[in-house]
């Protein structure tokens, strides 16, 4: 067996802000299938501790960056968890990362360094009888993780760094590093340096042994200077070391047969059921009552890279077409305002939720007839891969994993019988309404929606594929021969 250790500032079903949740609670039992022992350290959040019955103690540290901490062992929701319980850092209300009144707490650097700094040491033998041959590292939060290891004793404990998105880096200023536990020399270019200041993300693209992100094009696209968010340079100089590694989805949380956030369940052959869904989602957004209209609608977050200002200009004629528009989300207000104002302009056409509900988010999947997501850049996006699965048209821009998930209905892939959702690009509002015209038309075809629709949920969307290649990246890293490995 393999060890790793991953270290994520959030994991689903504890605690869960977006996708890196969902990753980090689905890989550890599809590597369990392949030979990989898989651990997680997480910050000890109330909603981490609360759920946290009969954990062990497993080791104490009296001074973590100046406030004392326990490391609690245990088993959630079948995952292996060892919980960073450092109240004066983690017990706090609310969002993990910003305080209540919507700013980023002011220790954010410390907080996160402890996180950090407490998975190196359990690298190196810490807590009695764990000692991982692997850490894998997921965003910022935990991108000073592979500088630790750098910058610390010998060892031959390797660490993958996985990018979930490439616009959130960690960047605070040079006046932490004295306090990070850092040897002088790792404040340098080839550390953890970043334009004067502290880089957390860039600290880990640098010192890593791997680099991963969540799709195939997404690694490609980080190379650029559109898309590296001033990493490009670093990321081309180590491209051997890079891999894009597809995000699946956990099969048994997202099951349209047995999902309970459902009012109907219903599968492949019985997809006609899907309208008691549909109605449902109608009410609760405040729709008319339509089995006919064509349900467009959005679970994301409302911001320029959801590509959200482009949706929001293309309401009035998607309803001119005679579709509906549910939107659950929150994020930039002018953005909550102007899908406010469709709303209020189309009663009963357009419905919006701000907030985010899990339940909800289900029964969106389970009713809507189209997911929308026209990302400016997305790296994986997991909403169209849950659209798949669930029967619901993906209508997504041609960018990241979207771009590698869904294949688009043009006439080629039509006649093929291969089409599963609608692309477009660029990520403008014209090729937006081109595409919304365009699924419209495919949804006025029934015979045409419903085979796009099976080869949608007949997909694998599952981290069988992606657990093989996480677990050869580890085997190679620590010197097995991937040939010998479950994975075969």
């Amino acid at each position: 067996m393999i060890e790793v250790l991953s270290v994520a500032s959030e994991v689903y079903p504890l605690i869960k802000t977006g996708g890196l949740a969902d990753v980090a609670g689905a890989l550890p039992a599809a590597l369990g299938e392949r030979g990989v022992t898989m651990r997680i350290l997480v910050p000890g959040y109330p909603a981490v501790t609360s759920k946290l019955k009969g954990g062990r103690v497993v080791a104490e540290i009296a001074d973590l960056f100046g406030v004392s901490a326990r490391l609690v062992a245990g088993r959630v929701a079948g995952l292996d968890l060892i919980v960073l319980d450092a109240p004066a850092l983690y017990d706090r209300p609310g969002n993990p990362y910003v305080g209540p009144e919507g700013w980023d707490w002011p220790d954010n650097w410390k907080r996160f360094a402890a996180l950090s700094w407490v998975a190196s040491e359990l690298g190196l033998g810490l807590v009695e009888g764990y000692r991982p041959q692997v850490i894998h590292c997921h965003d910022w939060q935990a991108g000073l993780v592979p500088a630790y290891v750098k910058y610390g004793p010998s060892s031959t404990l390797k660490t993958v760094m996985t990018v979930h998105n490439m616009a959130f880096q960690g960047t605070f200023g040079a006046d932490i590093f004295a306090q990070l536990r850092l040897p002088d020399h790792a404040f340098s270019v080839a550390g953890v340096e970043y334009y004067g200041g502290v880089g957390y993300l860039k600290a880990g693209v640098e010192c890593a042994d791997v680099v991963t992100t969540v799709s195939p094009t997404y690694a490609a696209e980080i190379r650029t200077a559109e898309f590296g968010m001033g990493l490009e340079g670093l990321l081309n100089n180590r491209i051997a070391t890079v891999h894009g590694v597809l995000n699946g989805i956990d099969l048994n949380a997202w099951d349209p047969s047995t999902d309970p956030a459902l009012k109907q369940n219903y599968t492949t052959n019985t997809t006609h059921l899907r309208r008691v869904n549909k109605a449902a989602l109608q009410e609760a957004f405040g729709l008319d009552l339509s089995p006919t209209a064509p349900l467009f609608a959005v679970v994301s977050r409302l911001t320029w890279q959801k590509g959200m200002d482009l949706l929001a200009h293309c309401t009035d004629m998607l309803v001119s077409e005679g579709a509906q528009l549910a939107v659950l989300g929150s994020g930039d207000t002018e953005l909550e305002n102007n899908l406010r104002g469709a709303a209020m302009r189309h009663p009963g056409q357009v419905g919006i939720i701000t907030g985010y509900n899990e339940q909800l988010s289900h029964l969106i999947q389970g009713g809507a007839d189209v997911i929308v997501v026209p990302s400016r850049f997305e790296p994986c996006g997991l909403t169209q891969l849950y659209a798949l699965r669930y029967g619901c048209i993906p209508l997504v821009a041609r960018v990241g994993g979207l771009n590698d998930t869904i294949i688009d209905a043009n006439v080629a892939a039509l006649e093929a019988g291969v089409a599963t959702g609608v692309q477009f690009a660029p990520a403008t509002e014209h090729a937006l309404g081109d595409a919304i015209r365009r699924t419209l038309a495919l949804y006025r075809d029934d015979k045409t929606w419903k085979k796009i629709q099976r080869r949608g949920m007949k997909s694998d969307v599952s981290w069988e594929t992606s657990a093989g290649r996480y677990a050869d990246l580890y085997a190679t890293l620590i010197g097995l021969d991937t040939h010998d490995h479950p994975d075969d």
